[in-house]
């Protein structure tokens, strides 16, 4: 046996810190994976393919990202008064509120409600609309800017198979919000 450490004695240290490498990185890749909104498949997906969707994934939330961001930047530039106007005779232009936008990926929704502070409704109706057409709701927040209120709220489907009717839930909170 050599001294310098490249013994027999050194190559099980190596192969165990490469197998712990590798249990790590399966891990990692699992917990990625499970944060992916994948659609129900019977053919197993490899961890290649699981990380090109996740990158997939990533770009499109970095998009929406984005596109909510202009969003709410309009929305806030319409509830400013104008320079020329003092602010008891500024009337501020408005989107057509309420503005409902409902994303369906897969067994996740994503749904963006913007009101204005005047609604009718409140937003444990709305959650109650999603937990009747089968979504379990993940998360929900608010913020107000302007004037208006900004809804988000993150639901999946109870049973992944049977999945959450879009259009239905649409429907329902149009009918709810529709006295605005």
């Amino acid at each position: 046996m050599n001294n310098d450490g490249s013994g027999p004695s050194s190559k099980p240290d190596r192969k165990a810190v490469e197998r712990k490498r590798r249990n790590d990185m399966k891990t990692l890749c699992f917990q990625l994976a499970s944060l992916i909104p994948f659609k129900p498949s019977t053919e197993i997906v490899s961890q290649q393919d699981q990380l090109g969707l996740a990158a997939t994934y990533i770009k499109h939330l970095r998009e929406r990202i984005d596109k909510l961001n202009k969003m709410k930047e309009e929305a806030t530039k319409s509830t400013e008064p104008s320079s020329r106007m003092t602010e008891t005779t500024a009337t501020p232009v408005s989107l057509s509120l309420p503005v409902v936008e409902l994303r369906d990926s897969g067994s996740s929704i994503e749904l963006i409600l913007i009101t204005g502070l005047n609604k009718n409704f409140t937003l444990d109706q709305v959650i109650s609309i999603l937990e009747q057409e089968g979504a379990e709701v993940v998360s929900a927040s608010f913020s107000t800017i302007g004037g208006k209120i900004f809804h988000s709220l993150h639901a999946q489907a109870k049973l992944s198979r049977v999945g959450v009717e879009t259009t239905r839930v649409w429907q329902r909170i149009q009918e709810l919000i529709k006295y605005y």
